[in-house]
């Protein structure tokens, strides 16, 4: 049986006395996974464990490619192989589209490059001489997630990334996900949005306070309205099918 791509295996994190997560654990190979639910119920916090943000502080196993990387520094993971890209973009505003990306740049021989990125959002190419404060919302993502991609990931984190776009600019970034996917890139997809997170990832998994408490799939929570409800306080939504 082959070694996951990540496995996070009892994981606990605290803020001060306060506990948010409550022995997470969950394993995924190349595959896109989705970890939905409702605001407060932990999944930013679990972002910040997997990234080696502090606080909070953590307990438990975070093991990339067999590595330990529990207790590490943040550009530790970064260098093991996971991005990042953050709920609410957090771009510099005074520095400009170009400035932002080579300041993320690694440089040497192949995997992802300034121009690649280019390449891949063409609007950020027309855009590189402008500061982060003067984009749009699409445009702030596709940089941050430009940002992400010259770190050159085995494994992308993205929270909340269809936060504040406009459903247009969302279909655009779920191609570019799938895309991305079939490139070989895994992507874990913590959002809210179950359209979102039902187009990209078959498993979802479920959060409800600070605990993976249900796994499913998509085609079963996009059916099943009494769990999108009682686990995720939402309406039902449809998924588009082929």
């Amino acid at each position: 049986m082959s070694e996951p791509l990540l496995a996070v295996e009892g994981l606990c994190a605290f803020y001060g006395r306060a506990q948010i997560l409550h022995d997470v654990t969950f394993a995924m190979g190349a595959e896109s996974v989705a970890i939905v639910g409702r605001n407060g119920m932990g999944k930013t916090t679990l972002c910040a464990a997997l990234m080696g943000f502090t606080p909070p502080s953590t307990t438990g196993s975070i093991r990339f490619e067999g590595r330990e990387l529990h207790g590490k520094p943040s550009h530790a993971i970064a260098r093991a192989g996971l991005g990042y890209v953050p709920q609410g973009r957090r771009l510099f505003p005074s520095l400009t589209v170009h400035e932002h990306l080579k300041i993320a740049a690694r440089g040497g021989d192949g995997g992802w490059t300034i121009e690649r990125v280019y390449d891949l959002f063409p609007r950020l190419g027309e855009r590189k001489r402008n500061g982060g404060a003067e984009l749009s919302g699409g445009e702030q993502q596709m940089l941050a997630i430009g940002r992400a991609l010259l770190g050159n990931p085995k494994l992308l984190v993205m929270d909340e990334p269809s936060e504040g776009l406009a459903p247009t600019i969302i279909e655009v970034l779920i191609e570019t996900f799938q895309r991305l996917e079939q490139e070989g890139l895994a992507i874990l997809l913590v959002e809210q949005n179950l359209g979102v997170a039902t187009s990209l990832a078959e498993r979802q998994l479920v959060m409800v306070g600070g605990e993976i408490a249900l796994e499913t799939t998509a085609d079963e929570l996009a059916r099943d309205q009494e769990l999108q409800r009682r686990f995720l306080g939402v309406e039902p939504v449809a998924r588009e099918t082929a």
